[in-house]
C-alpha cells in the first residue's frame, strides 16, 4: 500500500516538474498562427458577429443599391452594367494569372530571404526593396513601352508579368514570415530524429507553413483583383476599361464610375467572405 502511495506521488511530482518547466502549456491548444499582411476588406469570421454584420449591411447594400439602379433607372444604368461586365473576363483573366505568377516569384524570393547564403538573400532583399518602392503603375508602364521596344509584349502578358512581379515582392515577405513563425524546435527535433535538413524543410517545415500563410495569400487574391484595374492604361478591356469607354461615348462619368464601384465592390466582399471560410476550415482542422 504505501508502495503504490509512493509511485502515485512520484507520478504527481513529475507532471507538476512538466508543466512548470513548460514554456507555454497552452501552445499546442493555440493551433498555428496566422500571419495578416493586406489592405483588403474586413473578413467576416462566425465567431465576431459584429464583423459579420458589417460584411452583410455592405454586401446586401451593394446588391440592393445594384437592384434599384437596374429596375427603376434603366435608362442609363442598365446599359452601363452591361457595357462593364463585358470587361470582367479580362479582369479575372489577369488575376488569375498574375496570382499564380506571384506565388511562384513570391516562394523563391521567400526562401532565398531564410536562406543560410548571402548572396542570395541580398538578391532577394534588393529585388524585394525595388519593387515595393516603385508603384504599380509606373511598373506597368515601364514593361510596356521599355521592355516593348526589345521585345514584342502583349498588353495582357505585360500586365500579367507586371503585377505578377510587383505581388512576387509582398509575398514573398508573406512566405519568409511564415516560415519564420513556425517554432526552430521543428527543424532541431527533425533532425535529432534522423531526417536532413532539406528533408526535414520540405516535410515539415513548408506543409505549416503553406497552412499559415494560405489566408494571407486570399487576402493578396483581393488587393490584386483591385490593382488589376491599372491594366485599363494598357488599352486591356477591363472592367474600368469599358467604363471609360462607355463614358467617352456618353459623358455619364458619375453614372459610370458608380456602377465600376459597385461591381468592384461585390466581386470583392464576394472573394472576402470565401478567404473567411477557408480560414475558419483551416483552424478547425488544425
Amino acid at each position: 500500500m504505501d508502495d503504490k502511495n509512493t509511485i502515485e506521488e512520484k507520478i504527481r511530482k513529475e507532471t507538476l516538474v512538466r508543466k512548470a518547466v513548460s514554456v507555454d502549456p497552452n501552445a499546442a491548444k493555440a493551433g498555428p498562427s496566422t500571419i495578416q499582411m493586406t489592405d483588403g476588406v474586413l473578413i467576416p469570421k462566425k465567431g465576431e458577429k459584429h464583423i459579420l454584420t458589417s460584411w452583410r449591411l455592405t454586401f446586401f447594400g451593394a446588391l440592393v443599391l445594384s437592384a434599384i439602379l437596374i429596375v427603376f433607372f434603366p435608362d442609363p444604368y442598365r446599359q452601363i452594367f452591361r457595357t462593364c461586365l463585358r470587361g470582367l473576363p479580362v479582369t479575372f483573366e489577369v488575376t488569375i494569372f498574375s496570382i499564380i505568377g506571384a506565388v511562384i516569384i513570391g516562394t523563391f524570393t521567400g526562401l532565398g530571404s531564410v536562406s543560410k547564403r548571402r548572396w542570395i538573400n541580398m538578391i532577394c532583399g534588393v529585388y524585394v526593396e525595388l519593387i515595393r518602392g516603385i508603384p504599380l503603375l509606373v511598373q506597368l508602364i515601364f514593361i510596356y513601352y521599355a521592355v516593348g521596344r526589345f521585345f514584342h509584349v502583349e498588353g495582357l502578358v505585360a500586365a500579367i508579368f507586371s503585377l505578377s512581379v510587383c505581388f512576387g515582392a509582398y509575398m514573398g515577405e508573406i512566405v519568409r514570415a511564415g516560415i519564420q513563425a513556425i517554432p526552430k524546435g521543428q527543424m532541431e527535433a527533425a533532425i535529432a530524429l534522423g531526417l536532413s535538413r532539406s528533408q526535414a524543410f520540405r516535410y515539415i517545415i513548408l506543409p505549416q507553413t503553406v497552412k499559415v500563410i494560405l489566408p494571407a495569400i486570399g487576402n493578396e487574391f483581393i488587393s490584386m483583383l483591385k490593382d488589376s484595374s491599372l491594366v485599363s492604361v494598357l488599352s486591356l478591356e477591363d472592367i474600368l476599361r469599358c467604363g471609360r469607354m462607355y463614358i467617352s461615348r456618353t459623358f455619364l462619368s458619375l453614372e459610370t464610375m458608380l456602377v465600376v464601384a459597385l461591381i468592384y465592390l461585390i466581386i470583392t466582399l464576394v472573394l472576402s467572405r470565401l478567404v473567411g471560410v477557408l480560414e475558419e476550415r483551416l483552424h478547425k482542422n488544425g
